[in-house]
């Protein structure tokens, strides 16, 4: 059994849900940011992380990335071949890299950060989101889902993103999008996934 590690509220959120789209079983450990037990299985000491048997895989990306192609069988990972490779790997990269970085940034400098380096990324952060709307509206086009007509372990970081920034208040100005969250977000498994520990308390 999987067992995913993390605190209610973070990146977690993205494993439990995209092993509840796999269908298969997990154990949620609940352990805190940069805390003794997270450091004992990352360096760093961030969450999420999974245990799979011996393996331990950290960042919520390159776990879903994993869980997809351990269960290639049930339809989330990548096209075929070396071009679908290349495909998922560009838009993980971009939802992580592009997408979510004003999201964090923000985050960052209003509850993470200590407070004496703190300053207002509000503007910025919310000018570089609507940015990344544009950027995401033009991607998905008129596809279902960021591979196509099937859901995708990009679809989970996308969607939890999703989430994040209607939670957040960031502005969404586009029907596309707005409809493209709606779509996922609304997927009994991320349902379950909140259930089970995806969610704040």
């Amino acid at each position: 059994m999987y067992k995913a590690v993390g605190s209610r509220g973070s990146r977690v959120s993205r494993v439990l849900w995209m092993l509840e789209e796999l269908g298969e079983p997990y154990e949620f450990i609940e352990v805190k940011l940069r805390s003794p037990e997270a450091y004992a299985l990352n360096p760093s000491g961030k969450v999420p992380i999974l245990i799979d048997g011996e393996l331990t895989v950290t960042d919520s990306a390159a776990i879903c990335v994993y869980l997809a192609e351990k269960h290639a069988d049930k339809g989330k990972g990548a096209n075929p071949g070396l071009a679908g490779r290349a495909e998922i790997d560009s838009w993980m990269h971009f939802a992580q890299s592009e997408f979510e970085a004003p999201l964090w940034n923000k985050l960052r400098h209003r509850f993470l950060l200590p407070r004496e380096v703190r300053v207002d990324v509000g503007p910025a952060a919310a000018y570089d989101f609507a940015t990344e709307v544009k950027a995401l509206d033009r991607r998905l086009g008129d596809r279902l889902f960021a591979l196509g007509d099937r859901f995708s372990a990009v679809d989970v970081l996308l969607g939890d993103m999703g989430g994040w920034a209607r939670a957040g208040r960031f502005p969404i100005d586009s029907d596309r999008v707005n409809a493209y969250f709606d779509r996922v977000l609304s997927r009994p498994a991320r349902a379950r996934a909140q259930a089970n520990g995806g969610s704040m308390k």
